[in-house]
């Protein structure tokens, strides 16, 4: 590893160093100190550098930038950034942001940094958030396995008149992006799951603001034999190796139309974080959802918490439950 500080200018605190030798990387990081300005995008520049002259064939080589994104020395607008970054992944090398500070924390730019470097964001906010990143989430935060992970869904509209993928709007492509390589897209590290929701209306429903029909595998001028089958989508998934070059890999699937009554703890999570997002953001979508009933359903999936995490969820809408009742008490 080396570490490199961008303080009023740019600058090589430990040339890379075996992951061994932790004496040197010790005493490196007892002299940092904070102090002067932000040269963000000269650090990354740097950064970037040291890792390419460095770099390890078959191996994770990635940048792991910790700040606050409020650069103010140099490059600093988020479209150079974008530019310096898009230029720099093409060397193999992959992109971790982590985020820390508040007050001038910059969560739009490190996010679209994130991504636009082959790589992943988080926000450590206390000791406990950069155990679950950097330990107990390692291998999914730090060694990614796929890169340019695409998934394209494709509904029967003999079973489905519409749809609604919640969130993930950074993420989204045009349906042509799906088969071009040259579209960048995300990355997957060892051990990371992905969980999308789709808000869906049933066939024979009338379809509500918002939603969409596709036309794919199911119908053409006309429904197709498939679609009078028991399938109710079409999952297709293609991503590269992580190695510079690789060319692209489908997967495809389809999954049949057997609707569940007793949803797992785990999707019951993820629900309730997909309804606490639509209530911060007082979503046109929220429909009759509540903070309560969005707490009651993480509360049921906290039953099974071995990390302490759900129920740091279920403190969060507790405490956007009582500011959002303050409010209203004001009004």
């Amino acid at each position: 590893m080396a570490i490199v500080v961008y303080a009023g200018a740019a600058g090589l605190v430990l040339p890379s160093t075996p992951g061994s030798d932790k004496v040197a990387i010790k005493a490196a990081i007892d002299r940092l100190s904070a102090g002067g300005s932000t040269a963000g995008a000269a650090g990354i520049q740097l950064a970037y550098q040291v890792a390419r002259k460095n770099y390890v064939g078959g191996g994770n080589n990635r940048v792991v930038l910790c700040t606050d994104g409020d650069f103010n020395v140099g490059v600093s607008s988020d479209g150079e950034l974008v530019k310096l970054i898009e230029k720099e992944r093409e060397s193999g090398v992959f992109l971790t942001v982590l985020g820390f500070g508040m007050g001038n924390y910059q969560d739009g730019k490190m996010q679209q940094l994130a991504d636009k470097g082959n790589g992943n964001h988080a926000y450590i906010d206390q000791l406990g958030e950069a155990k679950k990143v950097l330990i107990s989430e390692f291998g999914g935060t730090m060694f990614a396995i796929a890169k340019d992970v695409k998934i394209q869904i494709e509904f029967n509209p003999a079973r489905v008149a519409g749809y609604r993928l919640i969130g993930y709007e950074n993420r989204l492509l045009a349906r042509e992006d799906f088969d071009d390589d040259t579209k960048d897209a995300g990355e997957l590290g060892a051990g990371h799951r992905v969980t999308a929701l789709y808000e869906i209306v049933p066939a024979g429903r009338p379809l509500p603001a918002g939603v969409k029909n596709g036309e794919m595998r199911y119908q053409e001028t006309k429904p197709t034999a498939a679609a009078k089958t028991d399938e109710l989508l079409t999952l297709k998934l293609r991503y590269k190796q992580p190695k510079v070059g690789a060319a692209s890999k489908l997967i495809e699937t389809t999954v049949a139309d057997k609707m569940t009554a007793a949803p797992s703890n785990n999707f019951q999570l993820a629900a309730s974080v997909a309804e606490f997002g639509l209530l911060l953001r007082n979503s046109s979508y929220k429909g009759t959802a509540t903070y309560e009933r969005c707490l009651a359903r993480a509360q049921k999936a906290a039953k099974t918490d071995a990390a302490g995490y759900r129920k740091e969820l279920c403190e969060l809408i507790e405490k956007a439950r009582l500011l959002a009742t303050t409010e209203t008490a004001r009004k």
